[in-house]
């Protein structure tokens, strides 16, 4: 190779378009040159392919940790760096290539396929002498177990759960009496229950740097080893899962124990439906979803667990096949057929069911949790010990789970469950009668009550349902509602901010078209209700009677029926129940509105909305009542407020004994670790001025930003205008919203990088654990108030007024802080590029930090003292 030259962007594409090039994330690269249509060879791809299964952080830096090459020092050594990476790859099957079965089958389907790594791999593959076991006789089966039998009734001694603690943290490690009093706490959640209906709670507000996770785990795996019980930990954010899936290894250092005693668990959503994959690999999917098909199931083959979103499954595949097929191949659209599916028994969502009702420690998250508790087939055991880390947002989850959303993407989509295929519709789902066609022969009044239901789903919305709205044509009575939904919002919402985003207003007093329209609706929903509540029933009596032809697969089919049904019911009940309130009261208990959703003027969805004013009171109900003891934990648990804010928003005021209290602050020295500057010379509303901000900030200090914004809008705006110059000085600039990366590659590539910088909203601001150099700038465009929604407002003046607002802004401001200092050498600065801040809401940072008003030019010059290796090494090569 002769060497590297500067190119324009112009010949950059015009050799990519001519030639096959070797490129490293041709998604990224092709946007960044503006040209969409980049492909070529993909390194990685063919990593996916050589090594499924196994995590790489996808920049040349990461590419070079799994090859075992010297990562390029300079961007000019990049491209001869990802030849020597591809030959290494293509080299494996040379060594003791643990996933070489099954490589060559694929790499032939590949072929076929015209993937343009396909011939290179081929050559470098040897057909195997015997057939190759594929995917689906390869994968092992899941087995039925006897019910678990309840938990013990035990008490947990203090000494033996310090005994635990010491056990985990090791021997040489440093002495953490807050984490030792933490877990002291802990233990009260893990007593025998002694009031009904009213489990051992325990509130704990931790700060960062304790040690939480092992703090509750000592006396949560102690419970479970001596009670015979499983204590399901649950989380927010998918990171803070798999960390804990990572702290489980100090527990059961075994691999192979670790898999039976610890299990995660995720919504079906999740996972990787087998027989959506069987459909794609034959035929289903063109084009690069095919070959994403494949890729995919190389990736099944060594999974851990099938788990495609946060898994081992690299969060990067399918960005690089951007839209096409990947969400197809999970069950996102509740098609589940159960026991009739040809792979039911290698199902890896049914394995994960069952192996958790064996595990010790079950880690899930918030939502999961809810729906097991209020609809869940899954559990034969229900929990009766939970810890629910990042405890500041069960609110949040609790607000989305018990919500009623009665719109044209919802009704549509109950329709296609009941009807399946319309007009030549493709795909594999079968309606109601297909599903149950033995139990209709079979029982006369389930076949009438499918008849009933697939009759009545013919009122709900159907295919083209938006374009007939928008022509002034709906056709059947929930589109008629629909279309008086739309009319009523435009004539009384105001678009905030520029037109083309969502409108809504609150349902009170409806207009003429409204009323006269709530009430066919009312009937179409009361008809379909009506059936499918009667086919629930008479599911469950030809599962009492159990005719000849019922053996297992039949019994299992027909329970996940009747689940499905019975949650399908609920949903239509719980429409009927809103469209009451249409020229009837108020109910104080919810907050009811009428919305268009819209993105850049593109109607997506119309619908009436109705969600719980304190929707911590159905949690409380569904999940704490039943439960024995349930610790709640996080660093921001009382969300800028008071106790009773925690108690609040988190249920325990709807418990009869109430809960216990325990605060432990942050060990970290935030006097001489951080400050505090709010830059007063930024102009609200200027754009130019906002993008110069975060542009001169993340140059003076190197990289290591984590810009947070509370608009994609304003984000998109700012990356609009600083990329270039970032990349002027060499350094990377990344962003949700932007970039076509998923949320956790992109935080992985900037923990993996301390010159870059990462732009983001709300996920980022509580769900980054970024700890050393790679974070040590945190930027806020502005105060983050809350968006002023009908539910806001609704919430607002029943929580306080002003004060309601302030809990909200503080608990956000102190979550975003708590991203710069991880732990105890971190060294970092927070900037809030707001000279609005309001002085009362400065209590949202830890006692002890330095906090200044100063103006931009300031902010910038202690940005450039911050201590950043990157800056010497960069300096160092200019020098040179």
């Amino acid at each position: 190779m002769d060497g590297t030259r500067p190119i324009g962007r112009g010949e950059a594409i015009r050799i990519a378009a001519d030639t096959p090039v070797i490129v490293l994330n041709a998604a990224l690269v092709g946007q960044r040159l503006g040209y969409a249509d980049l492909s070529g060879l993909d390194v990685l791809e063919l990593f996916a392919f050589m090594c499924p299964a196994r995590f790489m952080v996808p920049t040349p830096r990461g590419l070079a940790r799994v090859t075992g090459l010297d990562a390029p020092a300079r961007d000019e050594e990049v491209a001869a760096f990802l030849l020597k990476a591809t030959e290494a790859l293509l080299a494996l099957p040379k060594s003791n290539w643990p996933e070489q079965e099954g490589a060559w089958t694929s790499a032939q389907s590949l072929f076929r396929l015209r993937w343009p790594w396909a011939p290179l791999v081929g050559d470098h593959l040897t057909k195997p002498t015997e057939a190759e076991r594929w995917l689906f006789s390869k994968l092992p089966e899941w087995s039925e177990g006897a019910p678990r039998p309840a938990p013990r009734t035990i008490t947990l001694e203090a000494h033996e759960t310090q005994s635990r603690l010491a056990q985990l943290t090791g021997s040489a490690a440093e002495q953490r009496p807050g984490q030792r009093a933490f877990a002291q706490a802990a233990m009260e959640a893990f007593g025998p229950r002694m009031v009904r209906e009213s489990p051992n709670m325990v509130l704990a507000e931790a700060g960062t740097g304790i040690g939480k996770t092992l703090g509750y785990l000592a006396p949560a795996s102690l419970w479970a080893e001596k009670a015979g019980g499983a204590v399901w930990v649950s989380t927010f954010t998918k990171a803070l899962q798999r960390q804990l899936g990572q702290e489980s290894a100090r527990l059961f250092p075994d691999p192979a124990v670790r898999k039976v005693k610890v299990v995660t668990r995720k919504g079906r959503e999740n996972y990787l439906c087998l027989l959506n994959l069987e459909d794609a690999l034959q035929g289903g999917f063109a084009g690069r979803a095919a070959i994403l098909a494949h890729l995919v199931a190389r990736w099944a083959a060594y999974s851990a667990d099938g788990d495609m979103v946060g898994g081992d499954l690299p969060g990067w595949l399918p960005t690089l096949f951007r839209r096409n097929g990947s969400t197809a191949l999970t069950d996102r659209r509740g098609e589940c057929v159960y026991a009739g599916c040809p792979h039911y028994r290698k199902c890896f969502i049914e394995r994960a069911a069952r192996a958790s009702a064996e595990a010790d420690i079950v880690i899930a998250n918030h939502a999961l949790v809810m729906v097991n508790a209020a609809r869940g087939r899954e559990l034969t055991t229900r929990p009766t010990r939970y810890v629910f880390d990042e405890g500041h947002h069960i609110f949040d989850a609790a607000d989305s789970m018990f919500s009623t959303a009665l719109t044209g993407g919802e009704t549509i989509e109950i329709r296609r469950w009941i009807l399946g295929p319309e007009s030549g519709g493709r795909g594999r789902r079968r309606g109601l009668q297909a599903r149950l066609s033995e139990v209709a022969s079979y029982d006369e009044g389930g076949a009438r009550a499918i008849s009933d239901a697939v009759a009545a789903a013919g009122a709900l919305a159907s295919e083209g349902w938006l374009q007939r709205l928008g022509e002034g044509a709906p056709f059947g009575p929930i589109e008629t509602l629909l279309a008086a939904v739309r009319g009523l919002t435009y004539a009384r919402a105001e678009a905030e901010g520029d037109a083309g985003y969502g409108l809504e207003t609150e349902l009170a007093e409806p207009d003429a078209a409204l009323v006269e329209a709530a009430g066919p609706a009312a009937h179409a929903l009361d008809a379909l209700v009506r059936p499918l509540v009667g086919l629930g029933r008479r599911l469950e009596a030809v599962l009492q009677e159990g005719p000849d032809w019922m053996d297992g697969q039949a019994r299992a089919r027909i329970e996940g029926a009747i689940a499905s049904i019975g949650w399908r019911a609920e949903t239509v009940a719980a429409w009927v129940s809103l469209l009451a309130r249409i020229g009837g009261p108020a109910t104080p208990d919810f907050v009811d509105w009428m919305a268009v959703d819209r993105i850049e003027g593109r109607e997506y969805d119309i619908g009436l909305h109705r969600h719980w004013l304190d929707p911590s009171k159905p949690f409380a109900e569904t999940v704490l009542k039943p439960a024995h003891g349930a610790l709640v934990t996080s660093a921001t648990l009382r969300g800028g407020g008071e106790w009773e804010v925690a108690e609040a928003r988190t249920g325990a005021t709807h418990l009869l004994r109430g809960a216990s209290r325990f605060e432990a602050p942050s060990p970290f020295d935030y006097a001489t670790q951080a400050e505090v500057l709010i830059v007063t010379d930024v102009k609200r509303g200027d754009m130019g001025a906002l993008a110069n901000a975060y542009a001169r900030l993340g140059c003076a200090s190197h990289g290591g930003m984590l810009g947070l914004f509370t608009a994609i809008r304003r984000l998109r705006g700012v990356h609009a205008r600083i990329a270039d110059r970032l990349a002027r000085d060499g350094l990377p600039l990344y962003a949700q919203h932007v970039d076509p990366i998923d949320t956790g590659t992109l935080i992985d590539i900037f923990r993996d990088d301390a010159s870059a910088s990462l732009l983001g909203t709300d996920a980022l601001r509580d769900g980054v654990d970024v700890p050393g150099e790679s974070l040590r700038l945190v930027v806020m465009e502005g105060v983050p108030w809350s968006k002023p929604t009908v539910l806001h407002a609704a919430r607002r003046l029943a929580g306080g007024g002003s004060a309601y607002d302030d809990r909200i802004v503080r608990a956000r401001l102190a979550q975003a802080f708590g991203r710069l200092i991880r732990r105890a050498d971190d060294k970092g600065m927070f900037v809030l590029l707001s000279a609005a801040m309001p002085s009362r809401l400065l209590t949202a940072f830890p006692p002890g930090v330095r906090i200044e008003r100063v103006t931009l030019d300031e902010a910038v010059l202690r940005a450039s003292r911050l201590p950043s290796v990157t800056r010497l090494v960069h300096e160092s090569r200019q020098d040179a």
